[in-house]
């Protein structure tokens, strides 16, 4: 398989006061089209600020990735249509939009990207199908589960079938039950349409689940399985 996403020594730190936190150094990664990705570490370790960076939310201090070997950045122009388009994103917070409905909140990436809003409900609607969401489709979030705002969210980030989903504490709110449906559901997308993984978790019984789990420690990544 093909190398589809790259990392090449991104460092990244914070400053608070006159003290300097660096939080990622020199880390380099080399991410497979149709992986799945685990990365673990304590809190505060840094998963969320690598996340952001794969997921151009942040830029580096220093450093550069490479989307099929084309440089990119935060910087480059429409960096927003360029995340719609080929980045899928899941929160541990779902944040739904409160006043839009199921297939409303899982639309509004489609129809940004162009397509009309009336051809943006019908792939929200297939895509829901596909999730075992079809009797919710007219609720509002607060009308839902945690399990199942949790399955809007993920419909929202596939609907303009991005080749990676970054994934950040996707089951953190979730009791076992709800946890254990989203993985299986994030691994049968996977296989279905081979979309990329990165997800980050405490859980390592779901990082052991992955085809790679890397943990996150003093800045630096450590690659502690490869393959199952």
């Amino acid at each position: 398989m093909a190398v589809i996403y790259r990392m090449d020594s991104v460092s990244k730190s914070y400053s608070t006061g006159e003290t300097n936190i660096k939080v990622l150094e020199k880390l380099s990664l080399e991410i497979i089209s149709g992986d799945t990705i685990a990365i673990t570490g304590k809190s505060g370790s840094g998963k969320s600020t690598l996340l952001h960076i794969l997921g151009l939310l942040d830029a580096p201090d220093s450093g550069r990735l490479f989307y099929k070997e084309k440089e990119i950045s935060t910087n480059i122009r429409n960096i927003e249509t360029f995340r719609n388009k080929h980045i899928g994103f899941v929160f541990q917070f779902h944040y739904l939009m409160a006043d839009f409905t199921t297939i409303e909140n899982v639309a509004m990436p489609a129809a940004i990207s162009g397509h009309p809003w009336k051809k943006a409900k019908v792939m929200a609607k297939s895509i829901l199908e596909k999730m075992d969401m079809s009797s919710r489709l007219n609720h509002f979030p607060n009308q839902l589960s945690g399990g199942e705002q949790q399955r809007v969210a993920i419909a929202r980030a596939l609907i303009n079938k991005p080749d990676i989903i970054i994934a950040d504490e996707p089951t953190g709110n979730l009791d076992k039950g709800h946890s254990d449906d989203i993985i299986a559901l994030f691994k049968n997308l996977n296989e279905e349409f081979q979309q990329t993984l990165i997800l980050a978790t405490h859980d390592v019984e779901i990082a052991c689940s992955m085809k790679n789990h890397y943990v996150l420690e003093n800045g630096t990544l450590l690659h502690i399985r490869n393959g199952i």
